[in-house]
């Protein structure tokens, strides 16, 4: 694989090493035309920075990938690094996972570390709460970094592995409609995340295509950290009355739905006899809650090794490849968190 240098790019962009340079350490000092034209320049030449791309001349020691998950503790994402690395392990390539633990100055200072110590590319769960931005993503943009994004990011065109979110929670909530239930509200999580929003186009659709209303009232925000989804679902129930309960809730996430479960019993309202619940992810121990999780189950040790292959591939490769994005289908699971309701009833 021939080593594209700094003194390559300089010298096709009729400009100096120290301009280069300036473009590589984001530095305010270079017009943006200037800049927008050598960015074009080390995309050609397939250039990564010293540090992002040194030869793989020492063999097999020297290839190393990073996977960047939300929280370790959380076994939907520690599923999907146990497929990176088993992957990345058969082509030769050592993996260094972290967390972001949920804290997006955290995920900005593992892509800075990661793209300044010869860690060849980067998987990233990236976190999209709040006012967080994503300069750190356009600047791996900018220096040629390999990397693929967990779910879609607004405004960054980049590698993407995803699920079907959109039909996985129409599924779930057709099969809701199907089996007698009409009060059915949907538990969102994170407000800025796609996969938040595609779940509740999801929800949506799968009203539109029964006899039953959909409103955005039947679309509560309550997170995805345990924590703030079980305060939110008490703070919820406790806010109206009892005949307005729904009769099931269709959740974020199965953490989500653990929180949501948790928060029920301690209001003594039972799962599956007065609410039922499905989660999202079909984690390992979904069946092994309180009461066993009806779920959707997430392809994650696929979703680790496509986004390992489309990773290496990118690294691997002398010259620029389109951007790929890979959709996964789920299986829908029911275990005992939910339960038929009688048409007459």
């Amino acid at each position: 694989m021939k080593k594209i240098t700094i003194e390559e790019v300089a010298k096709r962009a009729g400009v100096s090493k120290g301009t280069v340079s300036a473009v590589i350490n984001a530095k305010s000092t270079v017009k943006p035309a200037t800049r927008d034209h050598i960015l074009q320049i080390m995309k050609e030449l397939n250039f990564r920075p010293k540090g992002v791309a040194r030869n793989l001349k020492n063999g097999n020691q020297d290839k190393s990938i990073g996977i960047i998950i939300k929280d370790l503790n959380y076994p939907f994402y520690t599923t999907i690094a146990a497929g990176a690395r088993e992957y990345a392990h058969s082509r030769g390539y050592s993996v260094f996972v972290t967390s972001s633990e949920n804290d997006h100055e955290c995920e900005k200072r593992f892509t800075h570390l990661f793209s300044t110590k010869d860690i060849k590319g980067t998987i990233i769960a990236p976190i999209v709460e709040g006012d967080s931005e994503i300069e750190h993503l356009f600047k791996l943009k900018m220096i040629n970094y390999p990397f693929v994004l967990l779910e879609d990011v607004k405004g960054i065109q980049a590698n993407v592995v995803a699920i079907d979110n959109l039909r996985a929670i129409k599924r779930a909530v057709k099969y809701l409609i199907e089996n007698g239930h009409s009060k059915i509200v949907h538990f969102a999580g994170p407000p800025n995340s796609s996969h938040t929003q595609e779940r509740i186009e999801g929800f949506r659709d799968a009203f539109s295509e029964s006899s039953l209303i959909f409103n955005k009232q039947m679309v509560i925000s309550i997170g995805s950290k345990y924590e703030e989804s079980f305060t939110k679902t008490v703070e919820y129930f406790k806010n109206i009355n009892r005949e307005d309960y729904p009769t099931a809730i269709v959740c974020f996430n199965d953490q989500q739905a653990l929180a949501v479960m948790m928060a029920l019993k301690e209001l003594n309202i039972k799962v599956p006899d007065d609410i039922s619940i499905i989660g999202n992810d079909d984690i390992y121990y979904a069946q092994i809650y309180p009461v066993p999780l009806t779920t959707i189950k997430a392809p994650q040790h696929e979703i680790g090794k496509r986004a390992a292959e489309i990773l290496i591939r990118n690294i691997e490769s002398t010259s620029l490849l389109s951007i790929e994005r890979i959709v996964l289908d789920t299986e829908f699971v029911v275990r005992q968190s939910s339960r038929v309701i009688e048409k007459n009833n």
